[in-house]
């Protein structure tokens, strides 16, 4: 079953069934608030992921800090945020790496009003060619 949402280009939208998802990927991201688990999975990140039952994509994406696929996978950016913090990562460092741009380039798009929204509104929108 697919939502209207499910057609705004590069937008995962945390709705129920991608909470459900993403439950344990999300609270391996909350575990990371104590700094004794920060310390756990910095020295040993594959035995701590062993403590939650996430699938394998969900692990082999926190291992390779894909966040945009952590997004996809259920995870909640606020908790994601969690996991890059960790690794000494700002919020706009993390939105400059998720949107595939250089963090000077994230901050002056940002403090332009954002991205356009042509060409944004739909994947419809987007050509094949």
């Amino acid at each position: 079953m697919t939502a209207d949402y499910d057609d705004i280009p590069g937008t995962h939208v945390f709705d129920a069934a991608r909470s459900r998802q993403g439950y344990h990927l999300n609270m391996f991201c909350m575990s990371l608030r104590v700094a004794g688990n920060r310390e756990a999975f910095k020295a040993d990140e594959a035995s701590y992921l062993d403590r939650f039952p996430m699938s394998g994509e969900q692990r082999q994406a926190v291992l390779a800090r894909d966040w945009n696929r952590m997004l996809g996978l259920g995870g909640n950016v606020y908790y994601t945020a969690k996991l890059a913090a960790t690794d000494g990562l700002t919020f706009q460092e993390l939105a400059a790496l998720m949107t595939g741009m250089a963090l000077e380039d994230y901050r002056d798009m940002m403090l332009r009003g954002g991205r356009p929204i042509a060409g944004n509104r739909s994947k419809s929108e987007w050509s094949n060619g």
